[in-house]
């Protein structure tokens, strides 16, 4: 009786944890929690906080694109679909951005919180990043230039790509961006938007390509599908991605064991041995 009341109690305890919602963040923490990646692309922002959902993943794959960081292009793409690696695939989509993982990964507890607030409030994530951009552009920062287009619809301002297969990562200080300028300062040098990385037809099964946000009804769209992960429903969505990943080798019970080695007597008894069949393990494989 005991046994079963403590059973109980445990599934009521996890039951607690998986359904608990986490705090509700007010609008001006989720400012200074959007505020590094806010002025990013819509495509690369999409993919960021879609694999901060998978906190547990961002560390590893921050060490496979480190790795790998010789890699671009098809190369690249070969690579992570022959690794057929674990996690999900939108923490697979950023590791052609090893800089980006790398900061996810030096900086877990931010990468947790912001995952979080994307599940439980995604609504308000989007509208602190828009916060963030109005400020950005209205001090003179946030504008369009040979790498990314700037465009305001509305109260909505959207920043993509010039050319939609090279997503630059742009490199600014937030004490700087979103507060006026001091007199004399050069705006236009405030945001670097460096180089832009390649992510072409070859990356399209992890969504490149086809992810964006449609502001005006706070849809996120990744991979041509909206994104409906939420915080109650994070143990069991799949997001319908295309690239299969790892799959460990299946359990074999012990009944399956005692079966296959009585069919594998009876083989050897009637002269014809049971072939073994060799499985390909490529978990960790470069």
């Amino acid at each position: 009786m005991k046994r079963k009341f403590f059973s109980f109690a445990l599934v009521l305890t996890f039951a607690a944890v998986l359904f608990a919602q986490p705090p509700m963040l007010p609008p001006q923490e989720l400012d200074g929690l959007v505020n590094r990646i806010a002025l990013y692309p819509d495509p690369l922002l999409a993919q960021v906080l879609a694999a901060a959902t998978f906190p547990n993943d961002i560390p590893d794959a921050a060490r496979w694109a480190d790795q790998h960081h010789y890699l671009t292009g098809d190369a690249l793409a070969a690579a992570i679909s022959g690794d057929r690696l674990p996690w999900d695939p939108s923490v697979q989509a950023l590791l052609p951005f090893p800089n980006v993982l790398e900061m996810m990964a030096r900086d877990m507890s931010w990468t947790q919180r912001i995952g979080d607030a994307f599940l439980a409030q995604q609504q308000d994530v989007m509208d602190a990043v828009q916060r963030m951009r109005r400020l950005a552009q209205g001090y003179g920062y946030l504008r369009t230039n040979s790498t990314v287009v700037v465009r305001s619809s509305g109260p909505w301002i959207e920043v993509v790509p010039v050319n939609p297969a090279v997503v630059c990562v742009p490199v600014y200080d937030p004490l700087v961006v979103f507060a006026p300028p001091r007199p004399g300062f050069v705006v236009g040098g405030a945001i670097n938007f460096g180089w832009g990385i390649t992510v072409g037809a070859a990356f399209r099964p992890w969504g490149w390509g086809a992810n964006h946000f449609v502001w005006n009804s706070h849809t996120v769209v990744v991979n041509n599908t909206t994104w409906h992960r939420t915080w109650t429903n994070r143990a069991s969505y799949v997001h319908p991605y295309t690239p299969q990943r790892y799959q460990p080798p299946q359990r074999v019970e012990s009944h399956q064991l005692i079966e296959r080695n009585q069919h594998e007597r009876e083989a050897f008894h009637s002269g014809h041995p049971v072939q073994e069949e060799h499985h390909d393990d490529r978990r960790g494989r470069r």
